[in-house]
């Protein structure tokens, strides 16, 4: 019997993405609001509006981004429109620097994605030239939790970076919203002399004999301002200032710590990780003498607080006579 060989055609290629007629989107996303990242968006922007434009076979339609945690979906309106626009049948395509972009949690990425290819929207992405439309749902599984791994070691990277910095004394704080304080042209903080009189306005009265509600009664009468301009005062927010040890030229590195890395969630470090004392870090608007005053009152009050908690428990403990 001879052999007989049969011909099986190859399956039919898609045409390249570039010369397509396709309505184009890009969705870019940063984790942080440091001024480098912010550059790095901008960039970012700047780069697929271009490119999408460029391509006369394709209509642009937007660039969507965030800056926020690369986990919770609900924080990044951005995310949210892009979605939105999707399920109206505005986008043909999204192109995105990784699949990362989309958010730590390999999970969720999967469903959206998912998501996307049953209404025949792809994503590409640029790292590694993929069409989520042309591959396989096991492979976008795979891409999914190595982006997830890349991103948990990207994240190690910096918190270690971070620490470093810290052990060899350079200040890492956030004092974009910082009463009292700017940052310098060398990055050390600097009076802002009108914030720095509140301040020391809030001090004096606390060591008067003034709580933080008659200190927030008193703010918000005399038309005294929040850092951001808000008229009403927080007693949280003044309550923490009391205690802040950045007012004496301090700074207390890593009070707290991002505990899970997929939620973002942050707690406070009660000793799970070394903290840095720098002195002498910057200009203080209180003398030491005036702070730690304030520390003894406040510890003070925390105490009879306390005490007066356990012996209302200890009555109530037998309401009646025994």
């Amino acid at each position: 019997m001879s052999r007989k060989v049969i011909e099986i055609p190859q399956a039919k290629q898609s045409a390249p993405i570039e010369t397509q007629q396709l309505r184009v989107a890009a969705y870019c996303h940063v984790s942080t609001r440091h001024e480098e990242q912010y550059h790095s968006l901008e960039a970012q922007i700047t780069y697929y509006t271009s490119y999408i434009k460029r391509n006369s076979n394709w209509k642009f339609v937007a660039v969507y981004s965030d800056v926020a945690s690369g986990v919770r979906t609900a924080n990044r309106p951005g995310y949210q429109q892009l979605m939105k626009d999707c399920i109206s049948r505005k986008v043909d395509l999204i192109l995105v620097k990784s699949l990362s972009r989309f958010g730590r949690d390999a999970l969720e990425t999967i469903r959206q994605i998912r998501r996307l290819k049953k209404m025949n929207i792809g994503v590409y992405i640029e790292n590694g030239g993929l069409n989520t439309l042309n591959i396989s749902d096991s492979m976008i599984d795979q891409l999914a939790a190595l982006d997830q791994a890349e991103s948990h070691f990207r994240s190690e990277n910096i918190k270690f970076g971070i620490r470093h910095r810290m052990r060899s004394g350079k200040t890492v704080l956030n004092h974009t919203q910082f009463l009292g304080y700017t940052k310098g042209p060398d990055g050390i903080l600097q009076i802002v002399p009108e914030e720095a009189e509140v301040v020391r306005k809030i001090f004096d009265l606390y060591i008067q004999g003034n709580g933080v509600r008659k200190i927030k009664r008193y703010l918000e009468e005399h038309e005294i301002k929040t850092v951001t301009g808000k008229a009403v005062w927080s007693t949280s927010t003044i309550d923490r200032m009391l205690s802040n040890e950045k007012y004496v030229g301090e700074v207390l590195m890593q009070k707290t710590y991002t505990a899970d890395f997929l939620t973002g969630r942050r707690e406070r470090n009660k000793g799970q990780l070394d903290t840095y004392l720098v002195e002498n870090a910057h200009e203080p608007i209180i003398g030491r003498e005036a702070f730690e005053l304030v520390q003894r009152m406040k510890e003070n009050i925390k105490k009879q607080k306390e005490e007066h908690q356990i012996v209302g428990a200890s009555g109530n403990e037998h309401p009646y006579p025994i």
